[in-house]
């Protein structure tokens, strides 16, 4: 009988512990793996606040949640989302990691600094991490990327393939960051090719496809034949605009931001996209935190010499090997320093 019970008894367990593993809320990944013994780390819990796009925008927001999504696969750390639809739920959201003792909780835009701020001034034994704005809190890590000298080399591209010598540029917001896109990609249009003219629209948005298909219709019928977008979701209007414009026989193209674009939205409309390796720039301060290198209250930034942009390795499908070697040359004058792209 005892021997019956204890067989009984050890099947529950087991069930038990086999229900335990299975199944996660929306948003929410978390793995039983091990971090490798190399790392030297602990296993973390690491939450991440988007701005008010989706975390599956095909850009920002989406680079920041894969690079959550490879430390769960590399080290076993439990990582969660959540995205805020509206100013007033930011706070709530930056909160619900905060209180349930995640050990880092990241912002992923610059349109959240005040409130990362407030946050991390009123749970100083927190941990924060934000995105494109330098937040000056003891417990803050912040991370600024050299956009504009990413932009300035999908610039040379666009002035040199251009075919009709107009080319416009779609932004979200008018915030330091984005204006330092605009910045970089008109100086390196203007290196190459000083005679093209350059147009920028704003939508004010990053979260509105309609918005961004309306610019780039307007840009377009201009006489505009490239577009390179820094908008967020709103981004996508503008390659479907460019799609349905490719169909009927027309010869645009967008420039991809963030990520490399031309794998979601295709070659035929993708001349190339500037890459911004938010991904790795999150996978490698949680896992400093995890190391005891976390970089309290200090910004880190990342540019061409450290490898935080670059241009999308696709490119040679659309861009031929001439222009790409001049690129090259660009990249090398800008990390020697002997080219200072503007910001503004």
């Amino acid at each position: 009988m005892k021997k019956s019970m204890l067989l009984v008894l050890s099947a529950i367990l087991l069930f038990s512990f086999a229900l335990a593993g299975c199944g996660s809320k929306s948003g929410e990944s978390s793995s039983s793996g091990s971090a490798p013994e190399e790392s030297g780390g602990k296993k973390l819990k690491v939450g991440m606040v988007t701005d008010m796009g989706s975390v599956n925008d095909k850009s920002f927001n989406q680079s920041a949640w894969e690079g959550l999504q490879k430390l769960k696969e590399d080290f076993g750390y439990e990582v969660k989302f959540l995205e805020p639809k509206n100013d007033a739920e930011v706070i709530p959201s930056l909160n619900q990691f905060v209180k349930n003792k995640y050990d880092l909780t990241w912002a992923t835009a610059e349109t959240l600094d005040a409130a990362v701020k407030q946050i991390a001034s009123e749970n100083p034994d927190a941990k924060l991490g934000i995105i494109d704005a330098g937040v000056e809190v003891p417990n803050v890590a912040s991370v600024l990327f050299k956009e504009n000298e990413g932009a300035f080399l999908v610039g040379v591209i666009a002035g040199l393939m251009t075919k009709s010598n107009k080319i416009g540029f779609v932004g979200g917001m008018e915030i330091p960051v984005i204006k330092r896109f605009e910045a970089g990609f008109r100086e390196g249009i203007k290196a190459v090719n000083p005679d093209a003219s350059f147009k920028p629209l704003y939508t004010g948005q990053f979260v509105r496809v309609d918005m961004g298909k309306s610019a780039a219709s307007t840009l377009y019928n201009e006489g505009v034949d490239i577009i390179f977008h820094a908008s967020g979701l709103t981004g996508n209007g503008v390659f479907n605009e460019a799609k349905e414009r490719v169909a009927r026989g027309e010869r645009v193209w967008v420039i991809g931001v963030d990520k490399d674009q031309s794998l979601e939205f295709g070659d035929e409309i993708t001349l190339t996209s500037m890459i911004k390796k938010v991904d790795e720039a999150v996978y490698q301060i949680s896992k400093d935190l995890a190391d005891g290198n976390f970089p309290d209250g200090k910004i880190t930034y990342m540019g061409l010499k450290e490898k935080g942009v670059d241009v999308a390795p696709t490119s040679s499908k659309n861009v031929p090997q001439d222009i790409l070697d001049k690129v090259e040359q660009y990249r090398e004058q800008i990390i020697e320093g002997k080219i200072q792209v503007p910001t503004t």
